[in-house]
């Protein structure tokens, strides 16, 4: 629980309506900051690595690298817009109001669009596991690119429209100057929920929940039948080595984003101050920093990329066709 010592106004020079924002001790208000604005930093930088490492390897350009590199645009967007944040933390907003509303657009934008791939990965992984035999002939890299800019334009446009008096009214519910608040009517809160969040959430959990049976049934099936082609079995393997790996990138995405989605149930009204729902604003926000250190911890071709990037070997002649598996 923060401690305050008093509070100050946000614009000194606007006694009668400028907002007050609360005091912190030093040392606490400077341990804040640099903890933050370190993860906003590590977001931009992890994100910025996954996205230069499948966009120059060409042996990396797969379908599911794809939404990767989808996921990780999300990612690197999330860590700039935490910058944002970062100055709500002393409970002011200093860019005005018409800012405001663009940022909380765009922060919504970009959620929905993460929250969208991650059903895609599901979905790509569904059709690996359960149907092997057609998977390379109906998930190719121009449907994925199709797929994912679909999902782009439709988190655009649905934003756009749910949150348009937002951006054609901005301040229309600020009760002081110095405030950042976004305000959704019963309806509108409920189409969101039930769009951006609950849907696409069910068909992550209906279909990694198909592909844990599919998996359990061919582990029994190749315990009971010993005289497999040893090939398939390779290629069964990695198949689910890969649905293991994005199943923890889909485990920890639900970990980060269920707060924010009792936070929205549970609230008594749909006025929101974009400082009053900080903590779980940042724990969905930390998800985006997460995903690049999962990718290091479970892909070799990912640390194998960054110490290629790192030392700057991707700009000598046909790196991008280096051998990264």
């Amino acid at each position: 629980m923060e401690t305050l010592v008093g509070t100050e106004l946000c614009f000194p020079q606007l006694i009668n309506t400028s907002c007050r924002k609360p005091i912190r001790p030093h040392l606490e208000a400077m341990l804040i900051y640099m903890l933050f604005s370190s993860i906003s930093l590590l977001t931009v930088a992890l994100n910025l690595l996954v996205i230069i490492s499948i966009s120059h390897f060409k042996q990396l350009q797969t379908p599911t690298n794809l939404l990767l590199l989808s996921l990780a645009f999300s990612g690197l967007f999330v860590g700039i817009f935490l910058i944002f944040q970062i100055m709500l933390i002393d409970g002011c907003w200093l860019l005005g109001d018409v800012m405001c509303s663009l940022w909380l657009i765009l922060s919504s934008f970009i959620t929905s669009s993460s929250i969208g791939t991650m059903a895609l990965i599901s979905v790509d992984r569904y059709v690996a596991i359960c149907y092997p035999m057609h998977y390379f002939t109906k998930v190719k890299p121009k449907r994925v690119q199709v797929c994912v800019c679909l999902c782009w334009m439709f988190a655009a446009l649905f934003n756009s429209v749910l949150l348009k008096d937002t951006l054609q009214h901005p301040g229309r519910y600020n009760s002081c100057i110095g405030v950042c608040v976004i305000e959704i009517n019963y309806i509108a809160s409920l189409l969101d929920l039930i769009v951006s969040f609950l849907f696409p959430i069910t068909v992550i959990i209906i279909l990694y929940v198909r592909i844990f049976g599919v998996v359990v049934y061919q582990a029994r099936a190749m315990r009971s039948h010993i005289a497999v082609v040893s090939m398939k079995v390779t290629v069964k393997k990695s198949e689910m080595k890969a649905a293991r790996n994005l199943g923890v990138v889909v485990v920890v995405f639900l970990i980060c984003f269920c707060p924010y989605c009792c936070f929205v149930l549970t609230s008594q009204n749909n006025l929101y101050t974009a400082s009053s729902v900080i903590i779980v604003i940042w724990l969905l926000y930390f998800n985006s920093c997460l995903n690049p250190l999962i990718y290091a911890v479970l892909y070799p071709w990912f640390r194998k990329s960054i110490k290629v990037i790192v030392a700057l070997q991707i700009l000598q002649p046909g790196s991008s066709r280096a051998n990264l598996r």
